[in-house]
């Protein structure tokens, strides 16, 4: 369903209150991709230095059966390049009886798809390839898989890694022979396979992601790995009951072995209230770095660069059918009002200035803890 306010009309409406509202610096600028929107000196200055990485966000959500059969258009390309962010997590959930296909095909054709389209995109192999994406001015594409259904033994999980999957969530909302999901109605924690699996990520240095795992999954995950681990895209439970959220309980035992939270612009799990704005989105990143610290905290946004409102009404039909409408809770809107465009990056810059973060802080949030996770888990 689509908003009866086209995003078009509302970013120009949303520009007009971001002028005014952040000229907290000398002067405001316009980004030559973004014609009637603005952003501040410093706040473009920010994106543009830091390492920016989003670690949930789909190149792009798109259910067509020919997606593939034709590369990035100019206007696309344009949105990346415009976008500031330099690292994209790319992850779908897939899964069931046959998930480990499923991954073989996803993987398959994503690699030969940015493979194909070298002179703008790279794939992640190493922690370092972010930086030379920066340096070379392309998007670096880290590969996972929102599941793990993929995993039927042990040794299926350097199978994959060679494969090129470096980040895999242990379940999605469902059970599955690893744990419990979010959306399960008892939460029996990580089976023995689970911390198997857990053990030989660890082990070839594969990220463990528990973003839809149930809360008693979570918490045993992360005792279960020696090395820190992701909760990609997520918000604080503290802040929104939603059952997709994390506990304080879990955000703590997550930032005690080292890992970062991402904070997503999911609608519902940013707020229960109406209207729900990138300001939402801050108070949960104010929640984490004043709970655990600012180290733990980052950005995975579950969308891609123009959102979900924006998708063809038949695709957005096919989505919501997707999940359990009563666990999840769609609303007639998905996105979070100003984070459903691709310059959103400077959008939540802009709110983390205004609340007083330090320049060196808002680096880490957009992409430096993420970064230095990367390092301290992959090999």
């Amino acid at each position: 369903m689509k908003s009866t306010q086209s995003r078009r009309s509302a970013l120009k409406l949303s520009a007009g209150a971001a002028a005014a509202a952040f000229m907290i610096n000398k002067g405001s600028y316009a980004l030559a991709a973004a014609p009637g929107r603005t952003y501040s000196r410093r706040a473009m200055d920010l994106v543009n230095e830091a390492l920016v990485i989003d670690m949930l966000a789909p190149l792009k959500i798109d259910f067509r059966e020919d997606f593939f059969d034709e590369p990035f258009d100019a206007k696309s390309l344009e949105e990346f390049k415009s976008s500031g962010i330099t690292g994209f997590h790319q992850a779908v959930g897939l899964g069931g009886f046959n998930g480990k296909d499923q991954a073989m095909e996803y993987l398959g054709r994503w690699s030969y798809y940015i493979g194909s389209q070298s002179d703008h995109f790279t794939l992640v192999d190493k922690a370092p390839d972010l930086e030379r994406a920066k340096a070379d001015g392309k998007i670096a594409v880290i590969l996972g898989i929102q599941n793990a259904d993929q995993f039927q033994k042990p040794a299926d999980v350097e199978y994959f890694y060679r494969m090129g999957l470096r980040c895999a969530q242990l379940t999605y909302n469902s059970q599955n022979f690893i744990g419990s999901g979010s959306t399960d109605r008892v939460d029996g924690g990580l089976t023995n396979f689970g911390a198997a699996i857990v053990e030989e990520m660890n082990r070839v240095g594969m990220l463990v992601d528990v973003s839809h795992c149930a809360e008693r999954t979570t918490m045993d995950a992360i005792e279960a790995s020696p090395k820190p681990i992701a909760i990609t895209h997520s918000n604080c439970r503290a802040i929104n009951p939603h059952v997709r959220n994390k506990s304080d309980e879990a955000i703590q035992m997550l930032a005690a072995k080292g890992g970062v939270m991402g904070i997503t612009e999911v609608r519902m799990f940013v707020s229960k209230d109406e209207p729900v704005t990138v300001t939402d989105m801050a108070t949960h990143i104010d929640h984490v770095a004043k709970l655990v610290g600012i180290e733990h905290v980052g950005i995975g946004s579950d969308s891609d660069l123009n959102g979900y409102d924006d998708m063809p009404a038949d695709q957005n039909k096919m989505l919501r059918k997707a999940y359990d409408q009563t666990a999840y809770a769609f609303r007639e809107k998905i996105d979070t009002d100003g984070f459903d465009h691709p310059l959103k990056t400077y959008d939540l810059t802009e709110e983390l200035i205004r609340r007083g973060y330090s320049d060196e802080n808002i680096k880490l949030v957009l992409g430096g803890n993420f970064r230095r996770l990367l390092g301290d888990t992959w090999i």
